[in-house]
């Protein structure tokens, strides 16, 4: 192979590699050579001197995913890190791939070392070309596992979301309120629960099409979770409903910040079908007060005939339990 085109290999090489490695090494001139040949191959490289230091690292939420550690070092040896890697219970954490760097080279030694934790080896002195393959190797690895970790938030998403509206499901929105319901009784602090309704969305569909519905139904969402303080939370309830629920909030304050959002529907312009919707919706607000049951059905039967009662009294409105 030509210089030219091993040049041009390299660049390739380096352009593309954006992976950050940490490198564990108490001796100076290894750590040296191996920092500088990292980083020539485009590598963002983070150095410690022992395993104390390479431990401390890798604790952070943004340490990096591919490790190298000597095996013998003061402090922390590579074993014992590796092992301290591996006992950690961390399901949010991405997976950590370390190489051992190690001048045993028989085969009982190696056994150790990947029994103790490690990904791969090296032995020491280590070479160029074959430290290369291995780091490739482990970023194929990497990459896999991070596809994976996507795959499974996309699927942890589309089972906690309504694929419309992008909101929480009837199934998540309960969760949290009943999550919120435990902590208010824990710190004695209200936690109130709004139920929204769009008014006659049976019209929207039937004059402007199902299409048009479901605009209408994204639009408001989007606009009603736009009002909302930052940790309330809304779902999807089912049909044309919704449910927000309001940490900290007692009866007029919930129906003080219920006001502003039906106000914020009120004024948004839908387009849909090509032609302008104006919406209303009604909304029924009661709330938990320590001392009361704690009961999420009881909750929001009591915001269901809240609603009814504002559709009743002409819709367009919100209404609160008493």
């Amino acid at each position: 192979m030509g210089r030219g085109r091993c040049a041009l290999l390299e660049a390739v090489f380096v352009k593309e590699s954006t992976l950050q490695v940490l490198i564990a090494e108490d001796d100076r001139v290894s750590r040296r050579i191996l920092q500088s040949t990292l980083a020539k191959w485009g590598y963002d490289v983070v150095v410690t001197r022992d395993g104390d230091q390479a431990w401390s690292v890798l604790q952070r939420p943004d340490a990096p995913s591919l490790a190298i550690v000597d095996w013998m070092m003061p402090g922390l040896d590579g074993l014992e890190l590796c092992r301290r890697v591996r006992e950690r219970h961390e399901p949010s954490r991405s997976y950590t791939y370390i190489i051992l760097l190690t001048g045993n080279s028989q085969r009982e030694d190696i056994i150790t070392g990947m029994d103790a934790g490690a990904d791969d080896y090296v032995t020491k002195p280590f070479d160029s070309g074959e430290l290369r393959a291995r780091l490739r190797a482990a970023q194929r690895v990497l990459d896999l596992e991070a596809q994976l970790l996507q795959s499974q938030q996309a699927l942890q998403h589309q089972a906690n979301h309504d694929s419309l509206t992008g909101l929480l499901n009837r199934s998540a929105i309960l969760g949290i309120l009943v999550k919120e319901l435990t902590r208010a009784q824990r710190e004695g602090k209200p936690v109130a629960v709004i139920l929204a309704d769009i008014d006659y969305f049976k019209r929207i569909n039937d004059t402007h099409g199902h299409e048009a519905g479901d605009v209408a139904l994204r639009e408001t969402a989007r606009t009603m979770q736009a009002a909302m303080r930052p940790y309330d939370t809304i779902g999807r309830y089912g049909g044309e409903e919704f449910l927000i629920v309001m940490p900290g909030c007692d009866e007029p304050t919930a129906a003080q910040r219920a006001e502003g959002i039906r106000r914020s529907v009120g004024k948004a312009e839908i387009i849909a079908a090509g032609q302008a919707i104006s919406l209303t919706v009604c909304m029924g607000v009661t709330a938990w007060h320590e001392g009361s049951p704690v009961s999420t059905d009881t909750l929001i039967q009591a915001a269901d005939a809240a609603m009814y009662s504002a559709k009743r009294s002409g819709r367009n409105r919100v209404v609160m339990t008493v």
